[in-house]
């Protein structure tokens, strides 16, 4: 059994997800995490602590110093920004602002503000840019500074980010950036191109990488699990939510397991390949962060485990006597139990099957040999399972809906059906489960699925009769196509004013062929001359038209930009596209974004205005304050009172100047989100270096605040 080589109290309570280890004298690792009230704790038991500056010792014997950061901490980081030095720096995010500090010299290596904020931190190179980088995630938008603060890298993402990891995706030797963001998705970024999107079931809360293209994720919803470059090897699901996940070879094999931390306390580590636990333990509350390092400064490097009071475990990697036993258990045992476990599954497997056999092959005289038959489960051997999907737009009482039919081949019935799928259902399972008086050889199961992408539904049904007490059960797999939520209009329905137009050289047949891979259509969609298909939206964002001349220019009408950027990167990849250049017309997108932009000046000029106000009155203040206080030391009680009063008023004022200050502050984000989104999508919109050039030159257009050059950008792919 493995146990912790060292457990501390720190008698300080630690925010999740915010847990570093760094060498900031070159040579010793320190704890370091982010507390209550703004701080952030560096605990360094190989000297003494730090004094002065933003640091203040606890006591003259303290191992820990608290560095002051005065706002809410969002992340936390520890790594080398300098491609010579050996020494680490603290990077503290906020809402509003990035902060490097030198811990080792106690200064602030640069201070710079993050609009966006900063929700996930990440430090090292990025794809061929030279200088090591602190790369930020936040609203929507992701930047990367150098040593000395300049901002060498900016790029646009789908939504919020939740985490980053760097790790060589593609196994060329060139760092990737993993994004996780809220709006499911795991993006993966060879600098500012996206070379690879995995979609999820829930927002993705922390990534880390593993081997060689290989990653380890976690998301909200409880699941961990490691994918190999888009492939997902293994995922598993709990009750409790992953805190934290890190690699590292704990049963000391050559290959790292995924290590998790759990909000019950639970420490568990799985292996890379299969998920299977090696190794778990607990803590005495829910897991702060799990991090690394040398901590007894013996050569030897420790996995080291954090709970939010406080308490830090550390583990040694397995000696060669312990491999393969990490856990209190005996192996022998564990494994004589699973093969009885088997046994009696078998046994019970098999006396069924018997006494099936021998109610098929005698009746009792009282003539209920069928009603036998009928109980046992016994169905005709050529029953089958048919399952079909198709739009159903006029069901009463119900929203227009795809409608998975399941049925028998015969008058056999379906007791139950479970259907698994990710992204459709909560808990990504759905069971239909009729009443007793409603059984029958059919079932209808409604879906809607929440965003366009290809999904497999794995179906179970329970077949028998009414009668049985035993059921068999059908399995099979039916693929949800990308667009099913659109249902084909005719010719009467009024053409969208906004459009994507491209050329490309290809037949018209490629691509009614790729119309009928990707759409529920009733019967196969042909095509001699020109190619005009329409449909309808059944979540309410009106007509799409895919049109095409026999030249190849194609053009797709809708006035969804999300829709148009979904159907451009299909098609792409359904052609096997690695570069389109599109010219794109959203007049309504336009006007938003022109609204937008007019209100990101407003907010901008709001607060520079409510800043200057709060130091003219903190100025006032403290002028205020010292007159209070040299009339109470003459006893003029009247002057003091006066004083105090104006002090008092000037102080409510200072307050409500506050709160509209951070509502003008969430205003301004929602709308930078907007803008970011924007960019996103009109860049969304091209494939390959067009979708690259489009993302840059917006971020330059915004930085230049030109306005028509962004919005001839975003229809045109350049400036």
């Amino acid at each position: 059994m493995l146990v912790p080589v060292f457990t501390l109290k720190l008698n300080h309570k630690i925010n999740p997800r915010m847990v570093a280890v760094g060498k900031y004298d070159g040579t010793h690792p320190n704890l370091t995490a982010a507390t209550t009230a703004g701080k952030v704790f560096i605990h360094n038991p190989h000297s003494r602590a730090l004094t002065g500056g933003r640091a203040s010792e606890l006591s003259l014997d303290s191992d820990i110093s608290l560095l002051s950061i005065n706002k809410t901490i969002s992340a936390v980081a520890a790594g080398s920004l300098d491609p010579v030095g050996v020494n680490d720096m603290l990077l503290v995010g906020t809402q509003t602002d990035l902060l490097a500090y030198d811990v080792q010299n106690n200064t602030d290596a640069f201070y710079r503000e993050a609009p966006d904020g900063v929700n996930a931190i990440a430090i090292g190179n990025l794809g061929s840019i030279e200088p090591k980088l602190a790369i930020c995630g936040g609203n929507c938008a992701l930047q990367g500074f150098d040593i000395e603060g300049n901002d060498l890298f900016w790029t646009v993402t789908g939504d919020n980010v939740c985490s980053l990891a760097l790790c060589d995706f593609a196994g060329e030797g060139i760092p990737e950036l993993i994004v996780g963001s809220e709006d499911y998705d795991i993006r993966v970024f060879r600098e500012d191109e996206i070379i690879a999107e995995m979609a999820e079931t829930e927002a993705i809360t922390a990534l880390c990488p593993m081997a060689p293209s290989r990653f380890g994720y976690a998301l909200a919803n409880g699941t961990v699990g490691v994918y190999d470059k888009t492939t997902r090897y293994w995922r598993i699901k709990s009750k409790n939510q992953a805190v934290s996940i890190h690699s590292f070879d704990l049963n000391g094999d050559g290959v790292d397991e995924l290590i998790t931390g759990w909000t019950n306390g639970k420490i568990d580590a799985r292996s890379d390949r299969t998920g299977e636990v090696v190794f778990k333990d607990n803590l005495s509350a829910s897991v702060a962060g799990i991090v690394e390092g040398d901590y007894r400064n013996d050569g030897n490097t420790e996995l080291i485990c954090c709970s939010v009071e406080g308490e830090v475990k550390g583990f040694l990697p397995a000696s060669k006597d312990q491999k393969g036993n990490l856990m209190d258990i005996n192996v022998e045992q564990e494994k004589v139990r699973e093969m009885s476990q088997r046994k009696q599954n078998l046994l019970l497997e098999l006396k069924n099957y018997e006494e099936n056999a021998k109610a098929a092959a005698t009746d009792r005289p009282s003539g209920l040999g069928n009603l036998d038959k009928g109980q046992m489960g016994i169905i005709p051997a050529n029953t089958q399972l048919q399952t079909s999907l198709s739009v159903r737009m006029d069901v009463e009482g119900k929203e227009p809906h795809v409608e998975l039919f399941v049925s028998t081949t015969n008058d056999t019935i379906l007791k139950t059906v479970l259907i698994f799928a990710e992204g459709i259902f909560d808990g990504e399972s759905h069971v239909v489960h009729p009443n007793n008086n409603q059984l029958s050889n059919t079932i209808h199961v409604p879906i809607r699925p929440p965003k366009d992408v290809p999904v497999d539904l794995h179906i179970k049904a329970f077949v028998g009769h009414k009668s049985s007490n035993q059921y068999h059960v059908f399995e099979l797999t039916r693929q949800l196509p990308r667009f099913a939520m659109y249902t084909p209009c005719n010719d009467q329905v009024p053409e969208p004013k906004s459009s994507v137009a491209f050329t490309i050289n290809e037949r018209v047949q490629r691509i009614v062929m790729w119309i009928n891979q990707q759409f529920l259509l009733n019967s196969e969609l042909t095509c001699d001359g020109d190619l005009n298909a329409g449909f309808m939206s059944l979540r309410g964002s009106g007509p799409v038209f895919i049109q095409m001349k026999t030249a190849g220019q194609v053009t797709l009408r809708t006035d969804d930009m999300d829709l148009a950027g979904d159907l451009v990167q299909a098609l792409a990849s359904f052609l096997g596209l690695d570069e389109l250049s599109v010219t794109a017309d959203f007049p309504m997108h336009m006007e938003d974004l022109k609204e937008i932009l007019v209100k990101v000046d407003s907010f901008h000029e709001v607060r520079q205005k409510l800043t200057a106000e709060m130091a003219d009155h903190s100025n006032l203040i403290k002028s205020l304050v010292v007159r209070a206080e040299d009339a109470r030391l003459m006893a003029d009680m009247r002057n003091m009172r006066r004083g105090y009063m104006e002090l008092f008023d000037l102080n409510r004022d200072l307050v409500n100047g506050y709160k509209v200050r951070c509502n003008n502050h969430q205003e301004l984000l929602s709308c930078l989100k907007k803008v970011n989104q924007m960019i996103q999508k009109a860049g969304n919109l091209r494939v390959g270096k067009f979708k690259t050039q489009v993302v840059s030159q917006c971020r330059q257009a915004i930085k230049d605040n030109n306005v028509s050059a962004l919005l001839k950008i975003v229809k045109t792919g350049s400036s």
